[in-house]
């Protein structure tokens, strides 16, 4: 880590009364120095019971929006503003509405990997660690609509037992592992346990011993008497499980491409960097801000997220 800048963002962190959030697939440095790291329920919940009046977030821009929704008083920045999320590309609003409307009767649950105005299409939000309790708080009789992500949608269909429908929607990095690469690997290492994302494909999901969240698979792996394991999402959680579990051995999920680290990368959070970070706490900018009329109706299925996953 640079030093410099590291003690010029905790000295601007002060004088702004600021709070860095960072997601678990944020760059090595970035996680090392935010106040909170997790996955998107747990930066959520952590967005909403902030007191300070900036917060940094250093994820992609639907978290942003997000906390922005839910505080919109305080001051949000994202580091880099052209960090998206293929997932939440996947979702365009205008089609996404007509979707709805060619489903009539149907409450709309959406991925909290969407746009705000999705979100503000919706009835309740979810992540990927309460998707299974978010159906399953509806009546078995009531039809569902669950979007963007098919791979985590067919997951949630298969453990509650509901016919919900699906958006076509999904996220380039989980649908990026080498089935044939994660068969090798396992052959060299077949005490290993695999684990993974429940956005990855029903194929990946076959073979998993664990699927969850990143939270829930970095819980497993600490808790786990096991030493090797393979993981099915995205390479920057391996920094956060080997602080806390030094003595195993991880081993990223082999992706289809041929690129430097042979792991499936989100190209998305790596723009975020230690300089981006300082730069947007000193400048305050690039700040996210998200229309009165949009973020009133998305706040509103994210209340409802937060509340059943504090039940």
């Amino acid at each position: 880590m640079n030093n410099d800048l590291a003690k010029e963002i905790l000295q601007l962190k002060i004088e702004k009364n600021a709070i860095i959030l960072a997601h678990y697939y944020q760059v090595p440095e970035i996680q090392d120095i935010a106040d909170y790291v997790g996955d998107s329920l747990g930066l959520s919940q952590e967005a909403a019971k902030t007191d300070a009046d900036v917060i940094v977030f250093a994820g992609v821009h639907f978290m942003a929006e997000t906390a922005k929704i839910i505080n919109p008083h305080k001051t949000v920045l994202l580091p880099d503003l052209d960090a998206g999320c293929s997932l939440a590309e996947s979702a365009p609003t205008g089609a996404f509405e007509t979707f709805i409307k060619q489903h009539p009767n149907h409450k709309v649950i959406t991925y909290i990997n969407c746009s705000a105005e999705v979100k503000a299409l919706s009835d309740i939000t979810c992540t990927s660690s309460n998707a299974i309790k978010v159906v399953n708080a509806y009546p078995k009789d009531q039809p569902l609509i669950f979007a963007p992500d098919k791979n985590l949608g067919k997951y949630v269909a298969q453990q509650t037992g509901r016919d919900l429908v699906l958006w076509d929607g999904a996220c380039v990095v989980h649908e990026a592992f080498s089935m044939e690469k994660l068969i090798s690997i396992y052959k060299e290492y077949p005490e290993a346990e695999i684990v993974a994302h429940p956005e990855s494909e029903s194929h990946i999901l076959k073979i998993a011993h664990y699927i969850g969240s990143t939270t829930q698979m970095l819980d497993y792996i600490n808790n786990s008497t096991k030493s090797t394991f393979i993981i099915a999402t995205e390479v920057g959680i391996l920094h956060q499980i080997q602080q806390d579990v030094q003595d195993k051995i991880l081993i990223p999920a082999p992706s289809k491409e041929d690129n430097t680290c042979a792991c499936s990368e989100c190209s998305y959070m790596k723009m975020n960097t230690l300089q981006k970070l300082r730069d947007c706490l000193k400048f305050g900018s690039p700040e996210v801000d998200v229309p009165e009329h949009i973020r009133v109706k998305a706040k509103l299925p994210i209340e409802r997220m937060l509340a059943l996953s504090n039940k």
